[in-house]
């Protein structure tokens, strides 16, 4: 879909128009909320929640003729799966013991020096099941970071946390995703 087919549908904010824009992002936007949540029911949760907010926020910024609505859809429709997940204080402020095996060693990337798991071989699914057991702080550093491509302080205030507890939770959430592919491939059920 072009650039001004979007700005067209967003400004007319027609309900079939709606529709469209919902039908034609649907699958990434579903992929988003899959990795944001911890597990269907949730995704659809957050992606319903995020969807509204997003598109709510495109048509709030239709005058501005924005040359990227695509990218702000999307980039609104992730920070409302964040505060969507935050919201939930129940999940949220779970805390994990498990830390790296050396306080010395600090790598935040997942994809570096790993000799037990080739990623690229590893199918969605499994990757997927692995981000989502992960407890919520880990799960959402891990997604904003490594695959939105959020700055380390672009996380943290997302999050309204600490430089310092990002990096903690990505380090956790690094070595926590590495150990739940393991189990998987070794046939456990995770």
């Amino acid at each position: 879909m072009s650039l001004n087919v979007l700005s067209d549908l967003i400004e007319k904010n027609d309900k079939t128009l709606i529709q469209q824009v919902f039908e034609l992002y649907y699958g990434k936007l579903a992929g988003i909320a899959m990795r944001y949540s911890k597990n269907v029911a949730q995704a659809d949760l957050i992606f319903y929640s995020a969807f509204e907010k997003a598109y709510a926020k495109l048509y709030h910024l239709r005058n501005q003729k924005n040359p990227e609505p695509e990218k702000i859809l999307i980039e609104e429709f992730i920070l409302a799966s964040v505060e969507f997940i935050k919201n939930i204080r129940s999940e949220y402020y779970l805390s994990s013991t498990v830390y790296a095996i050396d306080k010395n060693i600090k790598n935040h990337d997942l994809f570096e020096n790993n000799d037990l798991i080739d990623f690229n071989k590893t199918d969605v699914e499994t990757i997927i099941k692995a981000l989502q057991i992960l407890v919520p702080a880990q799960r959402l550093i891990f997604n904003l970071h490594v695959i939105d491509g959020f700055s380390i302080q672009e996380s943290a205030f997302i999050l309204e946390t600490s430089e310092e507890t990002v990096k903690s939770n990505l380090e956790k959430a690094r070595f926590n995703l590495q150990k739940n592919i393991e189990k998987k491939l070794k046939g456990i059920n995770i």
